[in-house]
């Protein structure tokens, strides 16, 4: 039997939306310790696995190895479709687990655009690979096609740079229960092609500005009120450019929960993961306790109920036994 481990990621935003420039995408993330994602897999005759959910993903995973079957136990797994990467998890945990049963490399990097992840953003794919602070360089503008491209015809991005971020940082995660999924799938694909084809250009030169001289600098010199600044003007640069698609630079009630969250001492910025719902707040091991606080009056004033839990980065992937 192997056991695969993983967490989730934050996805802050890209670095580029318009076909204006040069390369587009680009995406700008961080893995996180928790909520993980633990599956046993061992071999089997058939596809077998007890969670609904995360079958889909173990056929496409045979399928791609060209094993007879496999069988999947879930011990431990996150909501899906609530802006922390659930898929690019899921896939690339089966692929992992299903490989190493059989005696085969992974190769997650490699097999991941024919599983149908890395296709914009190569966070996720980074985050499992080596988890950590990761910017990625995105995608040739030029390979931008109006009908979405065949599943497995696109590389995964490769890392631009990998940081370490200080021990003494951490997130604190808002999910709004009972709120919309967010959109995957076609309908994601759908969203994302209006979105480009009618980004502003003017943004994405803000936005390398902000990453080159704010995000940036503030990685590497362990400063985290300038990098809660700068991640969450980089949300809602990037909200900019999908207000059209999600009903404003934040998808309700997302905007509210930010703003509550941004007025606490406790938290250094605040802003949406991917397409939400959840909501992010940078914070510190020393000020878990007011962040939680301010997390729950947060709900309490958008009328929601929720989850609310501090997370630490990871500095690691995928651990596999």
């Amino acid at each position: 039997m192997v056991t695969v481990e993983t967490g989730a990621r934050l996805h802050f935003g890209f670095q580029n939306l318009s076909l204006a420039h040069p390369r587009l995408y680009g995406g700008v993330g961080v893995g996180l310790a928790e909520p993980q994602l633990v599956v046993d897999v061992e071999q089997a005759t058939a596809v077998e696995c007890d969670d609904g959910a995360v079958e889909p993903y173990l056929e496409a995973v045979v399928e791609e190895l060209g094993v007879e079957g496999a069988r999947v136990t879930v011990e431990e797994r996150f909501a899906r479709h609530t802006g922390l990467g659930s898929g690019t998890q899921l896939a690339l945990s089966c692929l992992t687990g299903v490989a190493r049963a059989y005696g085969l490399e992974p190769r997650p990097r490699e097999r991941a655009p024919r599983l149908g992840r890395g296709g914009r953003s190569g966070v996720g794919v980074a985050t499992f690979e080596r988890g950590g602070f990761v910017v990625d360089i995105g995608h040739p503008t030029a390979r931008f096609t109006t009908d979405p491209p065949q599943q497995g015809t696109w590389t995964v991005p490769p890392v631009l740079g990998r940081w370490t971020l200080p021990e003494d940082w951490r997130f604190v995660l808002v999910t709004p229960a009972g709120e919309k999924r967010g959109p995957s799938g076609e309908g994601e694909d759908r969203r994302m092609r209006t979105a480009v084809e009618h980004a502003d250009p003017g943004i994405a030169d803000e936005a390398a500005t902000l990453l080159t001289r704010k995000l940036l600098p503030a990685v590497v010199a362990g400063e985290r009120t300038a990098f809660g600044r700068a991640v969450a003007r980089l949300g809602r640069l990037n909200g900019a450019w999908y207000a059209d698609e999600q009903g404003g630079v934040y998808r309700p009630p997302a905007g509210d929960l930010v703003a509550t969250l941004s007025e606490s001492e406790a938290v250094t910025g605040a802003g949406q993961s991917s397409w939400g719902p959840t909501v992010y707040g940078v914070t510190g091991a020393d000020d878990t306790d007011r962040a939680v606080t301010a997390a729950e009056r947060a709900l309490d004033a958008a009328g929601v109920e929720g989850r609310v839990s501090v997370v630490a980065p990871s500095d690691s992937g995928a651990f596999v036994e």
